[in-house]
């Protein structure tokens, strides 16, 4: 099994996030901390920049960054919002093994 998990954002920080990592950061930090968890053949972090959409799901979250529905950065596991503004390793975490993904070592 392999997972994606999209991280939403932008490389600047949000006005209320001054002592925050960007999302950039973010998804870069979900992957080292995800891929030693569950392996690094089981996670696929994606980093997305709202500001430039790819895919027509990535402008859905994009809007709703922008129309102040969400706070960024925003991860996103199979449709599901499971971390906003200051994501949480521990609610990640619980959601991909919701889904079936275990850990390689037990806690």
């Amino acid at each position: 099994m392999r997972v994606e998990l999209s991280v939403y954002g932008t490389e600047t920080l949000c006005a209320s996030c001054v002592n925050l990592p960007s999302a950039k950061e973010t998804a870069v930090w979900l992957e080292a901390a995800l891929g030693r968890k569950y392996g690094q053949d089981k996670i696929v972090v994606r980093y997305c920049n709202f500001e430039s959409p790819e895919t027509e799901e990535d402008k859905i979250w994009a809007d709703r960054i922008r129309n102040e529905d969400l706070w960024y950065p925003l991860v996103v596991i199979s449709g599901e919002i499971v971390g906003e503004g200051n994501p949480k390793l521990k609610d990640i975490g619980a959601k991909l093994e919701e889904i079936g993904l275990q850990p390689l070592v037990a806690d």
